[in-house]
């Protein structure tokens, strides 16, 4: 338990002399009466909203929300911006700036006279980059999230943002559908605030956040404009002083079963390959020893129960009219798949917060022993002689027909060129042949976009064909879908032997034994690797993007800066007034 006494704002606004009267009076230009200094929680919202985030625009009515539950609980509300990003708009990929996000989130949160802090997130690198944020600086946390759209509605048919854009695009690339149907199709995906409603990496963060104990239970799903979002935001704002005044902390929490909850729960919903990123990251932010390794032997048991898109049929708000992600949870406990002792930011464990959520639609959230996909088709880890270091394909999302796969490998050394050329009639390439795209990973692109699941060729679009194996140092949206290999480490920008893979070359998948690998000996590897140069930008020789070049870390890693591992505190820094 803390007292108002000893609170940590308490050496900003009980300070005596000139700071404190600096400290104070500036703070009541805003209007704010002297009471509010009394040694009440100081509470910052830590903001993403931004107009140039879709999916964030409306974040600043749900802290709102959040600032009447600070009120109601004896609190001090004060919201503050973050850097925000929207993966929808920002170039070339928000992920180049999600470690920016955590760095400048951790270093507002230490700086300022904070006894707490929610965190309000919504599109997919806000969600992680402020977890990141928290967890280093180890002040009482709460997440809340913005919510996602409303279902599409296009035709007569539900439509999930993201998932059929890849689809639409198809479609009219093979002539099937009209550019200006396209067009009217882009407001039916989007028809309200929030963020995408498909299972894609907003949504799949979102529940890693819930499944991680930081959430409220059932936050996850209501969407961005149902009035329950703002219900929960309230809540999480009375619940954020409760965890100053008991001095519960994101390392309380964010423990080693918890983070397993959260790989067996993103198996389960059949979430993005971008959660392995993120909570990697994130694990490394607090100590756990998190291995690529382990989202492979955790998912094996765990059968896929969400029939979402893009692994299945339904959308977001099916998932929460059907009970969200708490049913999710209570299946697996019950099956013995969850770790229901861990705490959470209820002050209750993960298995008492979960023990009596009802399911409302089974269609939507299946039974364990009805599942979409059985167990062991959620996130598989690949190693062989093409990624040393791993790489990872999304199984639910793929085609069974073709997790075994030998072919031959046609090379791109960017999306930028196969992108020039995918259109052209003459491309020589098979529904066989394996697409190798590089130079899309942390360091190469830089940033690692989500340009892995690149459209298939359009001549064979128009021949029928749906999906080719594609291989890539990049990511993939989460609403993405096909047989996409992803992430493979080490990347090709920094030698790594898909730099060396060359058009002709027989590259075999075999996903059942977890292998990638090229039909190669290894010394016509090794001699590639010597006669291989990187290649050099000029345009990244300073700023943010040499600072990024010089210190992300590879996939397997997180993709977070080298010198951010571990926690800093929340240690007040020096007074200069």
């Amino acid at each position: 338990m803390t007292d108002a006494q000893t609170r940590r704002s308490r050496q900003w606004f009980g300070a005596e002399g000139r700071s404190g009267m600096l400290y104070r009076s500036w703070m009541r230009n805003q209007g704010y009466g002297p009471e509010v200094f009394d040694g009440r929680p100081v509470i910052g919202i830590a903001s993403t909203w931004s107009e140039l985030a879709p999916c964030n625009a409306h974040l600043d009515r749900v802290a709102e929300a959040v600032k009447r539950g600070v009120w109601q609980a004896g609190g001090f509300p004060l919201v503050f911006p973050v850097v925000s990003t929207g993966e929808t708009l920002i170039r070339p990929t928000a992920m180049l700036y999600r470690n920016l996000i955590a760095l400048v989130g951790e270093e507002l949160i230490r700086a300022n006279p904070l006894d707490g802090v929610v965190l309000l997130s919504g599109c997919d690198k806000t969600t992680p980059g402020l977890l990141m944020a928290a967890a280093s600086v180890d002040l009482p946390a709460i997440m809340v999230t913005g919510g996602p759209m409303l279902n599409g509605k296009f035709r007569g048919t539900d439509v999930g943002s993201g998932t059929h854009v890849w689809k639409f695009e198809a479609e009219i690339k093979a002539g099937r559908m009209s550019v200006a149907d396209g067009h009217f199709a882009e407001g039916c995906m989007a028809r309200s605030e929030g963020h995408c409603m498909t299972m894609g990496t907003a949504s799949t963060m979102a529940c890693m956040a819930e499944a991680l104990g930081l959430q409220l239970p059932g936050s996850a799903s209501w969407p961005a404009v149902d009035a329950r979002r703002y219900e929960t935001a309230q809540a999480a704002g009375r619940r954020i002083v409760a965890l100053v005044d008991d001095d519960v902390r994101p390392s309380a929490i964010l423990t080693r079963g918890a983070f397993e909850n959260a790989i067996r729960t993103n198996a389960a919903i059949g979430g993005s390959t971008n959660a392995v990123l993120h909570l990697t990251a994130l694990a490394r932010r607090v100590g756990v020893d998190l291995r690529l390794d382990d989202f492979d032997r955790l998912a094996r048991d765990v059968p896929t129960l969400a029939d979402l898109m893009p692994s299945g049929r339904f959308l977001m708000e099916d998932f929460c009219y059907a009970g969200g992600l708490p049913v999710v949870m209570r299946r697996l406990a019950e099956a013995g798949l969850l770790n229901a002792a861990e705490p959470t930011v209820t002050g209750r464990t993960v298995g008492d917060n979960v023990a009596d959520a009802e399911c409302w639609n089974d269609e939507v959230i299946r039974p364990v022993e009805a599942p979409l996909q059985p167990a062991g088709t959620g996130t598989a880890v690949l190693t062989g002689n093409l990624c040393p270091g791993g790489a990872v394909i999304k199984q639910s999302a793929a085609s069974p027909r073709l997790m075994v796969h030998e072919g031959r490998a046609v090379v791109f050394d960017s999306p930028e060129d196969y992108h020039a050329v995918c259109d052209d009639e003459d491309l020589e390439v098979s529904a066989d042949d394996v697409i190798v795209v590089r130079g899309a990973g942390p360091k190469g692109y830089p940033g690692m976009p989500e340009v892995a699941n690149v459209p298939i060729p359009a001549r064979l679009l128009r021949q029928g064909v749906t999906d080719m194996v594609r291989i890539s140092d990049g990511r993939m949206s989460g609403t993405g879908f096909g047989t996409v290999v992803l992430h493979v480490v080490p990347e090709s920008a920094v030698g790594g032997p898909l730099a060396l893979v060359r058009t002709g070359d027989r590259i075999r998948l075999d996903v059942p034994a977890r292998t990638l690998s090229v039909d190669l000996p290894d010394e016509v590897l090794a001699q590639r690797a010597a006669d291989w140069e990187p290649v050099t930008r000029p345009e990244d020789r300073s700023g943010y993007r040499w600072l990024y070049r010089e210190h992300v870390l590879q996939a397997d890693a997180g993709v977070d800066f080298d010198f951010l591992a571990g926690g800093r505190g929340d240690a007040v820094p020096r007074d200069s007034h």
